[in-house]
């Protein structure tokens, strides 16, 4: 027998504080230079694809995730609500409260996977700069697509979303911290510590240089967009000079080149 909960899911009734309207949460512009909506995949979560294996369960958490990015994107994070995240996704209000308990959850979990997204390749890349033959050649290559992928429009804006909420969901910046700058940071000092002990770093601190690195690279670019807008989003042409230029600059430091 259902519980009361259950029902009330059933019968189309958001739990408190899980619709757009509750109080208290600040709302977000949403991406620059038109809606996101228009370059997110349609999402048809309740209805079978020949063209995937994965289980009905699985497509309809994807199609709910996809919509809801969209949607937070576009419009804020008190913009939207469960009850349109459920519609664009085509899944059932209780299929999405069976998925999220309440849009903060759904919200980290927008964010998470678009950082790890980006994250993952680039731990992947870091850790394989532990066997680098040549430090400088890979190093760059390592900061270049490093900042690319930073750089992406909608990662900055879900980053823009997180600082925006932090003060009032402060695990939500957490999250995205820990999925994103301090991972690649810790994978970046053990790297470097490899690489001292083998001579081609000069560092007692790997960690340090791993920040140091790190906001070498990252620091005036993303700064710029944060503050600036998406609109003033470096050239591939100028993240290269970004690149090169914090290479440069840590090696000097690092490896006396």
């Amino acid at each position: 027998m259902s519980s009361p909960s259950d029902a009330d899911r059933a019968a189309g009734s958001a739990p408190a504080g899980a619709s757009g309207d509750e109080p208290g949460v600040a709302g977000v512009a949403g991406v620059a230079g038109g809606s996101p909506r228009a370059s997110v995949p349609e999402a048809r979560g309740d209805q079978p694809d020949a063209r995937t294996t994965a289980p009905r369960g699985g497509r309809r958490r994807d199609a709910i995730l996809v919509a809801a990015t969209g949607l937070f994107l576009e419009r804020g994070y008190l913009g939207a609500s469960m009850d349109e995240i459920a519609t664009l996704a085509r899944v059932s209000k209780q299929t999405l409260y069976k998925h999220f308990r309440d849009k903060e959850s759904l919200f980290r979990e927008v964010v998470v996977a678009a950082v790890s997204s980006v994250s993952d390749p680039v731990h992947a890349e870091v850790m394989r700069l532990r066997d680098s033959g040549e430090l400088e050649r890979d190093l760059l290559d390592l900061a270049t697509r490093q900042l690319r992928s930073v750089m992406q429009p909608r990662l900055l804006e879900l980053r823009r979303l997180a600082i925006a909420e932090a003060n009032r969901f402060p695990e939500l910046g957490r999250a995205f911290w820990d999925a994103g700058p301090a991972r690649t940071m810790q994978a970046l000092a053990e790297a470097f510590s490899t690489l001292a002990e083998r001579g081609q770093l000069q560092t007692a601190a790997p960690a340090t240089a791993a920040a140091q690195f790190n906001w070498l690279l990252m620091a005036e670019p993303l700064n710029r967009v944060m503050m600036l807008g998406v609109s003033a989003a470096p050239s591939p042409a100028e993240l290269e000079a970004y690149a090169a230029a914090a290479v440069r600059a840590f090696l000097a430091v690092y490896a006396g080149v």
